[in-house]
């Protein structure tokens, strides 16, 4: 059998072990997609959440979604995911930088699902001193960090396995919940702190603040790319973009619902964003006549259960595209290797010294105020996620104007024109969200807003500066050889 015919051998039969239902292909993404963690900013909106919910999800997710699954589905291409996508139309060096990009994001990102469990365990213990004392919080988000870097040893399948279960048990139930608690609290006539008409949902002016308020909104639908290298194993790839538009309905559905359940029922200034869906699932349970002091403690439990099964395949996952890139030098080789149960563990334990980096900033910068660390963690993840997007938007425009002869099985529309015209739409909104990210968040002290500016502005040019660096040098790592 000649080499070729051996490799599409196992192509097909990687297929054929990998197949796909489009069901399956739905709650995979949903698992990366769907959070907890943005509900209470939300909240705060107030009614222009819908507005804002609805302008990110149909402008922005679904079309995000919709060119990455034609990028994935390029013959070639099936492998990498954005690193591969990019470096096929903007070059080697580009196709890094948006892998590092990538990340990066997710490690910074941590800190903000370490500040929401700590926020709920605050609550549940009747405990506000963990929140508040930033000594006691920065060793908490460090027990929670390193416990789980640790538990990465037992390997990436059963953490993939536990992580499923706690996604349900601790972020979807909880959520279900929270919903229906809510509209039995409209049905028995409760009072709400906002109505939805024309004149409350729609933004009455374009500022900084309306801005500002609208860029967390895109975070909530960042990952569904991630699901895309899957386009392949479809039984039938073409219901890809069926599968993407449930998917964003339903994120659109579960992030409008559940922050009219914190908005319409507590006041805005009672919502914190580290714990605000424990606080306002416990104080509607006691509007409704059910003991939500008691229930408001389960509740937290199980929310801090599913972020940190969250966290382990944010440790986990992310770490699988570096970890190849180190195997073919874009990293040195110490990088590349991994434990028998296939671990990454020493590119895992670099992200965790990055995480503490970044924890150690936030706590020493924010004091007692949780919510000024948790939003400078949002934010910041939210601008090099966006800086990801800038760059694979482009890679895409590319694609469609230069590459028209790379066979796909998959093509968001066949009509390139129009194509090229809903990327340059999604990559305007992905420019002006990223600048504006680096807007101070409503609420932010005075005193703080030059600090919240300065970290945003230098944990870009870090990590700008950091993967050019190893890039340069990248050819002295050479390939690595188990």
């Amino acid at each position: 059998m000649s080499k070729e015919s051996e490799t599409q051998l196992k192509l097909e039969e990687d297929q054929k072990y990998n197949r796909l239902t489009a069901l399956k292909l739905f709650a995979m993404t949903s698992s990366m997609v769907i959070s907890i963690n943005e509900l209470a900013p939300f909240g705060k909106t107030g009614p222009t959440a819908l507005f804002y919910i609805l302008l990110a999800g149909i402008l922005w997710f679904i079309p995000i979604t919709q060119m990455a699954g034609e990028m994935a589905s390029v013959d070639g291409w099936e492998k990498g995911g954005i690193f591969t996508w990019v470096k096929g139309t903007l070059g080697d060096k580009t196709g890094w930088l948006a892998l590092f990009y990538q990340w990066v994001h997710i490690t910074i990102g941590m800190n903000t699902m370490m500040l929401v469990i700590i926020g709920s365990l605050s609550l549940t213990l009747d405990m506000p001193q963990i929140d508040s004392n930033p000594g006691i919080r920065f060793v908490l988000m460090m027990i929670i960090l390193w416990g789980i870097t640790l538990f990465e040893l037992v390997g990436i399948k059963k953490i993939g396995r536990i992580a499923e279960w706690l996604f349900a048990i601790g972020i979807a139930l909880p959520v279900v919940l929270l919903i229906v608690a809510f509209f039995v609290y409209l049905a028995q006539g409760r009072p709400i702190h906002y109505s939805l008409n024309w004149s409350t949902v729609f933004p009455h002016q374009i500022n900084g603040t309306t801005l500002v308020e609208f860029v967390p909104f895109i975070l909530a639908f960042c990952g569904g790319e991630a699901s895309a290298p899957h386009v392949r194993y479809l039984e039938h790839p073409k219901k890809y973009s069926n599968v993407m538009w449930a998917l964003a309905i339903t994120a659109m559905t579960f992030d409008l619902l559940g922050s009219m359940a914190i908005g319409m029922t507590v006041p805005k200034g009672e919502i914190a964003n580290s714990s605000g869906f424990v606080f306002a699932f416990g104080h509607l349970l006691n509007s409704i006549g059910l003991p939500g002091e008691l229930l408001e403690k389960v509740i937290g439990i199980m929310l801090a259960c599913g972020i940190i099964g969250e966290l382990g395949n944010w440790l986990a996952g992310p770490s699988q595209g570096m970890f190849e890139a180190a195997k073919e030098g874009y990293m040195p080789a110490f990088f590349a290797k991994s434990t028998k149960r296939d671990v990454p563990m020493n590119l895992i334990v670099l992200q965790s010294l990055i995480v503490t980096a970044s924890t150690i900033v936030l706590t020493l910068s924010s004091g007692g105020n949780a919510d000024f660390a948790f939003n400078v963690s949002l934010a910041s993840t939210t601008a090099q996620y966006l800086i990801v997007y800038i760059i694979m938007l482009i890679g895409f425009i590319v694609l469609k104007s230069k590459h028209k002869d790379l066979k796909r099985s998959y093509h968001m529309t066949k009509n390139n024109t129009w194509a090229i015209v809903l990327a340059f739409i999604a990559l305007f909104i992905t420019i002006i969200a990223f600048f504006v990210s680096f807007i101070p968040a409503a609420g932010t002290p005075g005193y703080l807003r030059g600090t919240y500016v300065a970290i945003m502005i230098g944990i870009c040019i870090v990590v700008t500066i950091l993967p050019l660096i190893i890039y340069h040098y990248h050819k002295n790592f050479g390939n690595y050889e188990d």
